[in-house]
């Protein structure tokens, strides 16, 4: 018998004997679905995780500091004074190192972002709140997923780039004096609370307004301020986050020239502040999470720290790595299930065929034909109800992401979890089906094998 004869003999059965084909397809088919659908959710939700993470925490990012040694104050003065410095000090974080750093491989942007300390920031109307001011290549803040919701960048000196967290919870000092006082001395007013929330969650329209930044005067002893001269609001940035959060957070980025005019006006003396080329913080992106540890060891080759977020990928990626096989292991056993139906079902196959198995034997076909003949058959219909199994794994997904949807699941702020099927996880499923198929009817294939020609002949 050719292998053509025995697969057409063994389709044949397979459509002969609806019922058990339509039961053993249901089996398996139900395995192949769990295990598509769990590696499915698995992918989709680590993708998702991934993308959340690495929009919140910024995993493509490297933090670069100094590394020891910055003086906690001032600096010399002259080029003289700066080379001096730097052989002093190997591992301050210098223009020229981060011009060495831009220019590595897998880097697409690397900018300072000089930390200049907490700053008070007034309106025109008398509104104030707390931000961190920045110093930074304005233009290069769309390279850091930055998007901006109004204006953009400026070259100009003495203009500045809001974050969306430091347009909220702008409030007059009266008010916010008044209601300070309220709470001090009624902390438990539960609408006191609720007002002074409301108010620091409203955004205020900051685009082309000016500005001012106060800051405590260290020399004066009477605790007197010292305020900057009007700064320009040239550009607002979008949220990047959960919006309820944004008031925790809150930037102001100006320009390193426009930082270093702040830095003379206000006294500032945090870090590096006042030396010219030297920065206390540096921001590296990479293009890919993948090559972050590559680029982090050549950035530490320049007597540099580095710190990155990646820690919380390789968290995760175990944890999905036990989900996944925790769900493998469920699909596997609903198969181990299936395989069960199929072997009762093509060992009462053999009993009910052992007449034709009989004749088949009489006209020349020997025991690896018949049991060849048994596992095709199961092999059928293994795949068959790996097939189904697909279908049923693309319903059940949509009605998933339909329940998702609906219940507006999963959202954290950004893009809502979508769950997709990767066409990898498609042969996975139909690999296993077959499998179990094949497993399955190898017990029933050698008894059909073993039966007696004559005696299934005479029994019938």
């Amino acid at each position: 018998m050719r292998i053509s004869d025995i697969s057409r003999l063994a389709w044949e059965q397979v459509k002969r004997r609806k019922v058990v084909t339509g039961l053993c397809m249901a089996g398996i088919s139900i395995g192949c679905a769990a295990i598509i659908v769990a590696l499915s959710i698995g992918d989709s939700a680590q993708s998702y995780t991934e993308r959340e993470i690495n929009r919140n925490f910024k995993m493509d990012e490297i933090t670069v500091t100094p590394n020891s040694g910055i003086p906690s104050q001032g600096g010399g003065e002259g080029k003289e004074a700066s080379a001096s410095d730097a052989k002093l000090d190997p591992g301050r974080l210098t223009a020229q190192k981060l011009k060495i750093v831009q220019g590595l491989r897998h880097v697409t942007a690397a900018a300072p972002f000089q930390e200049l300390g907490y700053l008070q920031m007034t309106t025109i109307d008398n509104k104030i709140t707390d931000v961190q001011l920045i110093g930074t290549d304005l233009r290069l803040l769309t390279k850091y997923d930055h998007k901006f919701k109004q204006g953009g960048p400026s070259d100009s000196v003495g203009m500045a780039v809001l974050n969306y967290g430091a347009t909220v919870g702008l409030i007059d000092v009266e008010t916010r004096q008044r209601l300070f006082e309220q709470l001090s001395t009624d902390p438990y007013n539960n609408k006191i609370m609720e007002q002074y929330n409301s108010l620091s969650m409203l955004p205020s329209d900051m685009f082309k307004q000016q500005v001012q930044l106060q800051s405590y005067d260290p020399a004066s002893q009477t605790g007197q301020s010292l305020i900057s001269s009007p700064i320009q609001i040239v550009g607002i940035l979008d949220s990047t986050g959960n919006p309820d959060m944004a008031m925790y957070d809150k930037k102001i980025y100006v320009s390193l020239e426009t930082g270093e005019r702040l830095v003379e006006q206000l006294k500032l003396m945090n870090g590096t502040a006042g030396q010219k080329d030297v920065y206390n913080s540096a921001i590296v992106k990479v293009d890919s999470t993948d090559n972050i540890v590559q680029v982090e060891k050549l950035i530490q080759k320049l007597t540099l720290n580095t710190s990155t977020n990646l820690y919380q990928k390789e968290a995760m990626a175990s944890t999905f790595s036990m989900f996944k096989k925790a769900a493998l292991g469920i699909g596997i056993f609903i198969l181990i299930i299936a395989s069960i139906s199929i072997i009762v079902a093509m060992t009462m196959s053999t009993h009910q065929r052992r007449r034709q198995i009989g004749i088949m034997k009489v006209l020349g076909a020997n025991m690896g034909q018949i049991r060849n003949m048994f596992i095709t058959e199961a092999a059928l219909l293994g795949m068959l109800g790996g097939l189904l199994g697909i279908g049923f794994s693309y319903l059940i997904v949509f009605g998933i992401n339909k329940l998702i949807g609906t219940t507006g699941g999963m959202g954290m702020g950004g893009e809502p979890l979508v769950i997709t099927i990767p066409l990898m996880t498609l042969p996975i499923g139909i690999a296993f089906a077959v499998m179990t198929g094949v497993l399955s009817g190898i017990y029933p294939a050698i008894s059909a094998s073993r039966t007696n020609a004559l005696t299934a002949i005479k029994r019938d």
